[in-house]
């Protein structure tokens, strides 16, 4: 269920698609998307699909408002402007809804590679916030910093990942850090 099926990929695709980089941006797509006004069962499969999962992606409602709860606890993640509160977040995050850490090939469908869900057809949710935790804790321990934040512009809801060496950043992208420099320099020239 939460793997590519078919023709394994080779170790180097499927080391892209399935990096640390690679679930930290999942990670900011779903938590984006659940917790926009009104996330639906096939917004959240498209996400899913954009970001490697095979169809066929079946997601209910049910799904969804499982999902969407994952995804606040992992936005308060981001939230933080502190290293050490973003571990204390992610700590309790991991005791409290994550299975022990095992190794899967999804029968050998995949490289190996580190589970924290609780089997190989866990809930959406369970391996939704297991993958999250699993990537967002490496970001902290890799980098000695939060792994992400808020959108500082005051109309943008989102959350985002700095990119791997990049300079800190302060929104989620280019076109809502130009409206913010475009709007800062209406009201300096007004």
């Amino acid at each position: 269920m939460r793997y590519i099926r078919g023709m394994p990929p080779s170790n180097a695709e499927w080391s892209t698609r399935h990096s640390v980089q690679a679930t930290a941006e999942r990670t900011v797509a779903l938590v984006n998307a659940l917790t926009a006004d009104t996330p639906t069962p096939d917004t959240i499969a498209d996400v899913l699909r954009e970001h490697g999962e095979a169809d066929p992606v079946e997601v209910t409602a049910n799904d969804v408002e499982d999902l969407r709860a994952a995804a606040l606890l992992l936005r308060a993640v981001f939230a933080t402007d502190h290293v050490d509160t973003a571990a204390s977040m992610l700590n309790r995050l991991l005791r409290r809804g994550v299975g022990t850490l095992r190794l899967t090939s999804h029968d050998g469908q995949a490289p190996w590679h580190p589970h924290l869900d609780s089997d190989d057809n866990a809930p959406w949710a369970e391996w939704f916030l297991a993958s999250s935790c699993l990537a967002l804790t490496i970001l902290v321990w890799t980098h000695q910093r939060p792994p992400g934040g808020l959108c500082a512009s005051p109309t943008c809801p989102n959350v985002y990942i700095p990119q791997p060496n990049g300079r800190p950043r302060r929104y989620c992208s280019r076109r809502c850090a130009t409206r913010e420099r475009v709007a800062a320099h209406r009201r300096t020239h007004h």
